[in-house]
This record gives C-alpha cells, structure tokens and sequence, in this order.
C-alpha cells in the first residue's frame, strides 16, 4: 500500500513538534503495572468465547483480534510516552502514584482489597500478579465505586490511551491487523501519488522545522519582512504591520483582508503546513499532527473530550465541512439581549454572502454516507423533517476522513482559501512558532486604554532554532481560538474578568445503533461518505431548537475512547461490529459554561436546561435509529446501557428511550455517567459594549491595550447552536474590515 504522504504523517513516534522539555519516564515498576492494567482492559481470549451467531469466526483477522492482548508489542510504552508529555502535572504526578502502589503488594491491597489475595506465600500479590480475571474484577470495581473516583480517573486516563494506542498504531507501511477484523479500511482514494510541484501557500509559507539560526532570518528577509537581530540576548526582530497568531477560520480571514488592503501580514502558526498531497488519511498519525495535544485533550475532570485543529488552516482544515449559517433568531439574541447591533446589519448579512462565496458553500449532497442514509431514513419513517447541510465543498464531495485533511483537495478551508489571498497580497505564514506573550506598554497621551500592544514574543518548537522572536507590529490580532486566546492575554498581563470566562463547548453525547450487513438498504461502512450532510431539529411544543442530531466522524481509536468499558469481551464484541454501527450525535446550544485561564486547562459544566435538552435530544437520536432498523440500539453510558430491537415490542423500547437521562455531575454524584465531546468552543473572550459586558469592544480590540485585537471564535457572546464556521469567518470578515480603517487612521 503506497502512499505519497507527509514524512510526519507516516505514523511513528508521537513527539511533539521538537518540544524542547521533556520529562522522566516511567520507572520500570510503574511500566509493569501500566502493562498489566492494558492487558486486562483488552485481554487475550479464547476462541470458543467468540459468538459465532454474530460474527466471522473463521476469519483470520477476526480470530487474531479476539486473542490479541494490549500489552503486546510497544503499545504500553507508547501510553506512557504519551502521558509523559502531555498529561497535565497534577494528573501526571497522580497516575504514577497509583502505578507505583500497584507495584507495591501493600499498595495493591490498599486499592484492590481481597482480589490481591492468596492461599499461598506470599498471599498478597501486587497488581501484575494477580489473575488476569481478577485483574479484570478490579477495574470494574474501580469503574463503578463512587468513593473511588481519584482511582477511578486514573484508570479512565490509561483506559483512553491504551486503547487509543492499539487502535489507532501503524506500521511503516500504514496498516494495523485490528482494522481487517472490525471492518476498518483507511481512505485511500483520494490520495494522489502524483508529487505536488507546489503547493498551494509555497509563495509565502515559511516552515521553521527547515530552518536553523542561520537560515530563518534569511527567509524572512526574502518575503519582504524586516530583521534585525540582537545576539546579545539571542533575539531575532522582525517588523510588520500586522502580526496575526493563529491560521485558522478567523486568523486565515484576517490575513486575506489585511492583506489585500495593502499592509504587511505575517501569520504565526503553532502547527506544520500540509497540502492535500501531503494527507495520510492515516487516524493516529493525523490527529497527532493536526490537533491540539494530537486529539488527546480533555477537560480537567475527564468528562469532556475536546477536539480542536493545530495546524495550517487550523479547524477549518479539519472540520466535517459542515457550513451553516448564523441562525436568526441567534443574531437578533446578540442584538437584544448583549446590544451588538452589528449582528443585525447589513454588513453582517454582505459578509456571510461573501464567506460562503469564497469557501464555494454548496447546498445538496448527491450521494449519502451510511450514517446520513439512516438518520435520513429514521426521520422519513417517523415523519420528521430533516435538511441538508450545506457544505463548503462539492455536491458529490464523498469524503468520509476530511477530519484528518481531505486528501480530495475538495474542502474549502482557510489553507486552500482565504490563506491562499493573503500570500497572493505578499502575506508570510511562520508554521512551528507559538505566541509567547503580547509586548505591552503603558499608553501615554490620556488615551482610554491603559496599554498599547507593540506585538509578540514567540518562541519556535524545534530544536534547530534558539532564537526567540521579536513581532514588532502596528496591529497585534489573536486568533488562536478559544481555547488558547485567554491564556495568551493572561499570560501577558491583561486583567478583564471576562478574558477566559463565557467559554461554551456545543456539549455533544451520542447514541449508536447497529445495522448488519444483511440490512441491504443501507450501503456502505460507517466511515464512508460526507461526514455530516443531514440534519434534524429537536424542537419544543413552542417550535423552539432544543438541540440538533447530526453524524459524526468516529475512527477506531477516537470511537475505542468514547465507547463504555465493561469488561474486556464486552469492549472486543462492541468494536467488531464497528464498520457497521451508526453514531447520531446530540448538539446542544448550551448555557451553562466553563472557564479557561490556562493553557490545557479547561473547567466546565452543564446548566439543568442544558441537561434536559440533551436528554431529549438523545431520545429523539434513539428513536430515529430504532425506525431506522437498528437491531441494537444504546448509549456510551458508562454502564454500557443498550437493548436488542429484535423481539422487543414498541413498548419495552419507548421505556428503554425513556430511560435516558443525559448525566452532567461529577463522577463521585454519580455511579452511571457519559463522556461529552466538544468539537466546538467559543465566547471566552467575548464581545461587550463596554468592558463590564466583555473583554473586547465592538471592532474586536482589547479594552485594555490599544492595537491589539481578537478574530476568532472566542469573540461570540454565547453558543450558536449549529456548527460555528460561517458564523466564525463572517465575523472575522467584519474585525478584519475595522481593523483596516483602525490602521488607516493610525
């Protein structure tokens, strides 16, 4: 299987962008129990357990998956790679204490109470020694007891990374001997093994993992930017008039307006830079590559698994396509309630005409993935309306992996888009540098903000380069996303209550139904097709949106994360039947909201509305799967909550439906609890007409320092309740057209 791909995306290690700290590893102990605990999460198992009413018992693969164990091959090591260098310390310090007491045959007794036990000398073994089924008891254990939950959240922490590790691990020729087994085959379609002559940012990317002390400021130079250096402090300057730090859905249309106007832009992007060409279609090596913390982030409490883009284009390059626009009744909220007239006018409603326009919005979908065909079909059957989803792609785009980059080059995202103007207008894209702080000084003159941003400081991530960087700049714009905008001002010393508050997530739960083969209605696989390209409201008896049920983008190891661990032959059966089993999601426009202040620290919760909401929403999600045809139906409840169709009567499935409840506390208040997602964040640093009401003004500039701006998501006054990139992009395109008058009058 050739693929002409990025050398980084050819799976591999996953270190980070030439971090340059690292930690200790794991001590040889701590490993043994690492290893002992993936083995009991996917434990080898015997042949005869396996069902033969239900899957191919004589496959090879199949038989091979069921006797596979996670503490093969390099998969302990590679969790423990991972937890070394991208857990939060605290989280860090707490899985390895739990790891060295089980290594420990007083700390096993400590947390595993009497299955540690023994007849025979020594009678009390530490973990790795006890049975593989008792092994198995005391993790249940663990999952279950509300008076375990710090033990509990460890072993939730190394459940997510071993089986993320198995499932989503390649060799070098891109291939993993689970896949054949669970019906799993990696989009290869698309990729073309033609070699790029160039690509489409080459005029104006400069990418620092080929730089080194020497060559960056020549490159720099021949783009047109300014550079000085001053050795005495190892700092290389470079001025511009506007620096922007982010690439993505706002900084991407920032950058093309900005520069179209005619001033010097240098965009810095923490990420690398891939073309289509470059793309794997490859899940562990992709999400690696192109996400925040490689698509293993989460809130601080693990109860919610948070996606956001970390590369050239940022989100808009690995999105789901999904191009709604700003709901009315959401844009006259802004205007009422938070006095933002500028949702209402005509200049909003001309820059959504012209974003959709750019990114080539499409309406229709002419052929649908397996997953859109049943939501399509269960809506039919119960009589409810279901739309299309615009797209910023092609009608007969049948992409089901442009959550890893579409390899198609179809999807329009600010990297093929709105980035490509901004080069064309002699912008400069710095990949592989990550914003420091903003330089800030006191504002002379009686001006009415107290400072006055002169740019940034920013450090590259890779070994070959040690010079900081000096950003001189009329204009300082962060557009990092809301995730990553409030620690950058906090960091750099602004003080507005309202910098990384307001945050909303668009909480996600989602339900499945399995649909075999021999459902021949339904074509295909469930990772095939467009990813999202249908849609149904959840409405009040007041018409009012309670939520929305899309599909979702789920590959083996992202979905291994999300599904309930019962026991190991539970877990083994649920993902053989994979290739065939349909995720709705449930999407709420939610007002309960969370705080991030730190980067990699994200708090929050659900409000009680927000909770009823998503219980109806999942509901409905189950009901529209069950008219579908699903011979099984469930949830990712913690409990493996789920009901067989067949033989059961309308009854015993409505109660089953109403049996949900959407769970939001903390894991010690509740024994049965589900994993939200968030591919979604905003509003933590929202706009306010004064600095009472938010953290920046109306023209998206700080309230506290002069010439720096905000464009990105963070800006939003609440949650949309749709997928937020129109509305990101439309706004960004009327900051970008303040922030060219602002320097026109500077």
């Amino acid at each position: 299987m050739k693929r002409e791909c990025h050398p980084l995306l050819r799976g591999g290690r996953r270190g980070r962008r030439g971090s340059r700290h690292s930690r200790d590893s794991l001590s040889s102990a701590e490993m043994e129990s690492l290893s002992s605990m993936c083995e009991a999460l996917f434990p080898p198992l015997q042949l005869e357990h396996l069902d033969t009413t239900k899957h191919n018992t004589k496959s090879k693969a199949v038989q091979h998956f069921w006797k596979a164990s996670a503490s093969e091959f390099s998969i302990p090591q590679e969790c423990a790679d991972i937890l070394i260098e991208r857990a939060l310390k605290e989280a860090l310090i707490f899985v390895r204490l739990i790891l060295w007491m089980l290594s420990t045959r007083l700390g096993t007794l400590l947390l595993c109470g009497t299955l540690c036990l023994s007849k025979k000398w020594p009678y009390i073994h530490n973990f790795s020694n006890i049975s593989l089924a008792n092994r198995e008891k005391v993790l249940q254990k663990w999952f279950k007891h509300r008076f375990l939950t710090p033990v509990r959240l460890a072993f939730l922490y190394v459940k997510v990374l071993c089986l993320f590790v198995f499932f989503s691990q390649c060799d070098e020729k891109g291939e993993n001997p689970a896949w054949e087994a669970i019906g799993y085959k990696v989009d290869t379609d698309g990729i073309t093994s033609k070699v790029q002559k160039e690509r489409p940012l080459e005029k104006g990317i400069v990418e620092a993992a080929n730089e080194s002390d020497w060559s960056l400021p020549k490159s720099l130079a021949e783009k047109g930017l300014e550079v000085s250096m001053d050795a005495e402090n190892n700092v290389l300057g470079i001025k511009c008039d506007v620096v922007i730090v982010g690439s993505g859905c706002g900084g991407g249309v920032a950058a093309a307006i900005l520069a179209s106007s005619g001033f010097k832009v240098l965009v810095l992007e923490k990420g690398n830079y891939y073309a289509s060409g470059d793309y794997s279609s490859l899940e562990g090596p992709s999400l690696n590559e192109l996400y925040e913390l490689g698509g293993t982030f989460a809130s601080w409490d693990g109860k919610m698994a948070i996606l956001a883009g970390s590369t050239v284009g940022g989100g808009s390059a690995v999105n789901w396509a999904a191009s709604i626009r700003t709901p009315e009744s959401v844009l006259k909220e802004w205007e009422k309630d938070h006095n933002l007239s500028i949702f209402s006018s005509h200049e909003y409603l001309s820059a959504m005409d012209m974003v959709c326009k750019r990114i080539g919005v499409t309406d229709k979908c002419v052929e649908e993935g397996l997953q859109n065909q049943v939501l399509r079909k269960g809506c039919k059957n119960l009589g409810l309306q279901v739309d299309y989803v615009p797209r910023n792609s092609s009608e007969r785009h049948y992409c089901g992996s442009c959550n890893y980059g579409c390899t198609r080059g179809e999807k329009q995202g600010t990297e093929v888009t709105w980035l490509v103007d901004a080069v064309d207008h002699d912008a400069v894209i710095l990949t592989g540098t990550k914003a420091e702080r903003f330089i800030l000084e006191n504002n002379k003159g009686g001006r009415a903000r107290r400072k006055k941003c002169l740019g940034v400081m920013a450090n590259v991530l890779t070994n070959n380069v040690t010079r900081r960087l000096k950003i001189e700049a009329k204009v300082t714009v962060s557009a990092c996303g809301a995730l990553l905008t409030p620690p950058l001002m906090i960091s750099s010393g602004l003080k507005n209550k309202h910098i990384g508050k307001n945050l909303r997530m668009h909480p996600v739960l989602m339900s499945w139904g399995y649909f075999p083969d021999s459902n021949s209605d339904l074509k295909g696989k469930c990772y095939e097709g467009g990813i999202i390209t249908s849609v149904h409201k959840v409405v009040s008896e007041e018409s009012k949106v309670k939520a929305i049920v899309e599909t979702p983008a789920l590959g083996p190891a992202a979905l291994s994360t999300l599904v309930p661990w019962v026991s190991g032959p539970d877990f083994k059966e649920r993902m053989l039947k994979y290739s065939r089993t349909v995720h709705l999601i449930t999407i709420i426009r939610d007002k309960g909201c969370g705080v991030v202040r730190s980067e990699g620290r994200v708090h929050y919760e659900l409000d009680e509305s927000d909770k009823e909401n998503m219980k109806d929403g999942v509901k409905q999600a189950l009901r529209i799967l069950i008219a579908a045809g699903a011979v099984e139906v469930g949830t990712h409840r913690s409990d493996g909550q789920r009901i067989e169709c067949n033989g059961n009567n309308e009854k015993e499935l409505e109660r089953f439906v109403e049996s949900i409840y959407a769970t939001g506390g903390s894991m010690s208040q509740e024994e049965k609890w589900s994993i939200y997602s968030s591919a979604h964040q905003m509003g933590s640093c929202r706009m306010g007409i004064s600095e009472k009401e938010g953290a920046v003004d109306v023209n998206g500039m700080s309230w506290e320092a002069e010439g720096l701006f905000v464009c990105d998501a963070s800006l939003l006054p609440t949650a949309i309740g749709v997928n937020p990139m129109i509305t990101i992009q439309s706004t960004a395109y009327c900051v970008a057209k303040k922030i060219a008058a602002f320097l026109g009058t500077g």
